[in-house]
Parts: C-alpha cells; structure tokens; sequence
C-alpha cells in the first residue's frame, strides 16, 4: 500500500513538473514566435518607381546607402537626413566635391563613405557588397552600372541625369521626388523645388520684360584638361543655364559634351567665359596665358576680363543639384549685370543656406563658395 505522502506528494510533484515543461515551452514558444516577428520585421519591403520606369522592391528600413551616381546626388540626399550617417558609399567624384565642399557643415558623416569600389565610372562588384548596402542609387544613364547591379541582387533605384531634358530645376525636383519616395520623406526638400521655381520664373519676367536686350555670346568650359578642352552643347545643361539667365550659348550647334579647339574658340570669340569645377583651370589661367599650347590672349572675353569660376556650395553649381536656385542668380546677375543690379549675391546665399540648411555662414565659408580651389575638381 503507497503511504499517504505518496499519494498525497506525487501527483504535486507531477504536477508542477508539467507545469514547469508548460511554462518552459511557452517561453521558447514565445522567444520563437518574437524572433521570427523581427525577421519578419527586417523582411518587410515596399515597391518605388524609378527613373527607368521599373518596380524596385527595397527594404522597408533603410540603414546603409551607396550612391553610385549622379554625383551630385548625396548633396540632395543630405537635405532629407540633415546628415551623411547612411551613405556607406559614394562617387570618388562626389567625395571630391565634398571635400571643398560646404555639405561636411550639414552632415560631416558623408566624409566616412567609402570611394575605392570605383574607378571612375568602373564598379567592382565585389567591393560594392562588401559594404553590405541595404539600397544602391545609381544613375540610368550608365548602362554597365545597371547590369554589374543587377547581378548582385542588391535592390538598385535609377536616377536619371537627361529625363527632363537637361532643365536643372525639373531635373532636380525629379531626383527629390524619387528620393522622398524611397525614404518616406516626400515633402522634406519641397520647399527648394518651390524656391527654384519661383526664382526661374522672376528671371524670366525680368528679361522678357527688358526692352532691347543684348544677350552676350558665352561659351562653357566644362571640363577642360591635359590640352583638351570640352564645352556644353545645346542637348546639355549649359544650354538650360545660358538661355534661361540672359545669354547665348556660342557652342549651341553642337549636342551634349563637345570637344572643341582654339581655331574655334577664335571664330566664336565669346564675351563671356565659365569655367566649370569639372576642370583645374581657373579665370587666372587665362588672363595670364598660362596653359602651355593654348593662346588666350586675342579672345574678347579674356581681353575684358569675363572669365568666372562656376561656384562651389553643397556641391558644383553647374549640374542639377541642392543649390542650383542659386545658380540662376548668380548667372543672370553675370549675363546681364544692369538688369540684375539689385541682386546681393552674397546676401542671397546667406540668406538661402539659413532657411534651407540651417546654417549661418561666415566671411570664410561664403568666400569659399565662389572660389573654389582647384583640388575641389578632382573627378576620378
């Protein structure tokens, strides 16, 4: 016969042992089912449009970037997050520019992306995953960067340098759509869009509103190196930039990025010279004939001393990019100095680089803007 503790002790102790399997399994069962909530969780995805028109499915969280292309892209990009944290990766030419750049200012975290998984416009593919992006941004227009992509599986946006037409201020208001798009942040940069428009439009008033306009003839070195010398055709943003701030654009006949030489620099004989930050040179080079093999001394332009250095803010003010309102100021008040006389350039930037990035500039900063150094051209 079993003793009362027995019978009394041992379906407890049963009991509780059950018990304690019960809760033991629903502990795990818990751990279980919260862990593959967070995998869920780290799964999820949304579908954007990019510039190519194709569905591209990306993480629904977003913690390490590479852009590839356009350049000018992780300036745009830095008006969304206010800081550079998440690019894992850039352009060596969006890197140069950031180095004499003001965008350190906005969000010092770009200086830490990476650069050596291209050369040039080379990606190696195997550097690129090794950074782990969760998202590639690349620009459309460099057709072996799309395919190299799409064989690592890394989801990868397009962003287009030529759907507008080469207007930079849609060009630039299509690059912040897209992105407000992908990181959830629509309206975040709207506020630019809205001042580049309206800025366009009181430039275009001012001169279709001046009564026997005289449109000087320019001509834009836009990259110009080791004797070669490239300018801006009319299927280009030079065009856009000269035609809309009161000029002409000496090189219209020719499409996209020409190369030229002097016996044609001579026939056009412009009043007017840019020089862009996709080339070393500068106004001075010039004036003091200093470029071994090129003579500069007989064109209007040099003799009158009307060479500018495009400027160079968040990033070169010749392509689209966040301070490309200002451009438009800055070369209208060039091209037609009478009719624009009122406008205090240095004002304007003040002003603009407060209201949009939160910034006071100093003496030094602003002097900087408008002359770059020639290390800031440093493309490759």
């Amino acid at each position: 016969m079993k003793s009362l503790c027995d019978r009394v002790f041992r379906p407890a102790g049963i009991f509780c042992a059950v018990l304690l399997l019960s809760l033991t399994l629903g502990a795990w069962g818990a751990s279980a089912s919260s862990g593959a909530a967070k995998v869920s969780s780290e799964k999820e995805t949304r579908v954007v449009v990019d510039h190519t028109g194709k569905e591209v499915r990306i993480p629904a969280k977003i913690e390490r970037i590479v852009i590839t292309g356009p350049w000018p892209l992780p300036s745009v990009y830095c008006l969304f997050e206010g800081a550079g944290d998440k690019l894992v990766g850039i352009h060596p030419g969006s890197m140069s520019a950031a180095q004499h750049s003001l965008l350190p200012r906005v969000a010092p975290g770009v200086l830490k992306a990476r650069t050596e998984f291209l050369k040039g416009d080379v990606l190696n593919a195997e550097e690129l995953l090794e950074l782990e992006p969760d998202v590639v941004f690349y620009r459309v227009e460099t057709a072996a960067h799309a395919k190299q992509l799409a064989l690592t599986g890394i989801p990868s946006v397009g962003f287009s340098t030529a759907l507008s037409g080469f207007d930079t201020i849609k060009t630039f208001e299509s690059w912040v759509k897209l992105l407000g798009e992908v990181l959830q942040q629509e309206d975040r940069a709207g506020g630019i869009v809205e001042y580049g428009r309206k800025t366009y439009d009181e430039i275009q008033a001012a001169l279709n509103g001046a009564k026997d306009l005289r449109k000087p003839r320019a001509l834009i070195l836009f990259n110009y190196g080791d004797g070669i010398i490239k300018t801006s055709g009319s299927n280009f943003y030079g065009q856009y930039w000269l035609e809309s701030t009161g000029a002409v654009n000496v090189a219209s006949g020719l499409s996209g990025v020409a190369e030229i030489n002097m016996e044609q620099i001579y026939a056009w004989d412009p009043d007017i010279i840019y020089i862009t930050n996709f080339s070393r040179h500068m106004p001075e080079d010039l004036y003091e004939n200093a470029i071994p093999g090129h003579d500069w001394s007989t064109v209007k332009a040099v003799r009158e001393k009307k060479v500018y250095k495009f400027p160079l803010g968040m990033y070169r003010w010749y392509p689209p990019a966040s301070d490309t309102p200002l451009v438009l100021k800055w070369l209208a008040q060039k091209n037609q100095p009478e009719l624009f006389a009122r406008v205090d350039m240095d004002a304007e930037v003040r002003s603009y680089y407060k209201r949009f990035y939160g910034v006071d500039l100093t003496d030094d900063e602003l002097h900087r803007i408008f002359h770059p150094v020639r290390e800031a051209a440093n493309t490759k």
